[in-house]
């Protein structure tokens, strides 16, 4: 075997073996699907930019989900706000039951603009720690706001293994919980009103 070879594959290994796979293709939307109040084609919301970036309109109202289920795993996902700033969110362990209005059951990692790295259960998924709030109730981020301002790429790097999640914005760890319920399900993007892009956006098994 080549000695380059042996040695990325030996520093693969001690990584802990598994590489970060692209969830888009680049090329279109297979593997994924998309829930939206009225109901919207995909390529009506969401489309693929030069270099692979994902542009969403933000509207109707629903969200972007992978049709596979994932567990244990590090997500990697980059966006940015190309006008004005507003609401968004990266949902996880997106499950079957009842929706609350557009929202599936899952855990949401905010990415709204002023409470970037906020976690909060959606349509009756839950965590161990408390709430504060009640409009809606959630976990705010730890940290001092990490964001950047429209126009400029953030990045979340979220760590899912046997219930506990963990959020690191630009660097910076903004949250932590236990006891996720589900601690599993499908990857997904919310369509709140304000068109986002979005690149970068790998998962990396952890089992």
């Amino acid at each position: 075997m080549n000695r380059r070879i042996l040695v990325a594959a030996l520093a693969l290994a001690l990584a802990g073996g598994a590489a970060a796979a692209d969830m888009f293709n680049g090329r279109d939307f297979s593997g994924w699907e998309l829930r939206t109040e009225p109901a919207a084609a995909i390529d009506s919301v969401f489309n693929v930019q030069p270099g692979g970036v994902i542009a969403a309109s933000g509207s109707p109202l629903g969200f972007l989900a992978t049709k596979a289920s994932y567990r244990n795993y590090k997500l990697h996902v980059e966006w940015r706000w190309p006008g004005k700033t507003g609401n968004g969110g990266v949902l996880l362990h997106i499950s079957d039951g009842p929706l609350d209005r557009v929202w599936p059951l899952s855990q949401q990692v905010q990415t709204k603009f002023g409470a970037v790295g906020d976690l909060l259960p959606m349509a009756g998924a839950s965590f161990a720690e408390p709430l504060t709030g009640d409009k809606p109730a959630l976990k705010a981020h730890i940290a001092p706001a990490s964001e950047k301002p429209a126009g400029e790429w953030n990045a979340a790097d979220i760590v899912s293994r046997d219930g506990v999640i963990e959020v690191t914005i630009n660097g910076v760890l903004q949250n932590r919980i236990s006891g996720a319920a589900p601690r599993e399900g499908r990857i997904g993007f919310q369509l709140e009103g304000t068109p986002y892009e979005l690149r970068a956006v790998t998962v990396t098994p952890l089992d």
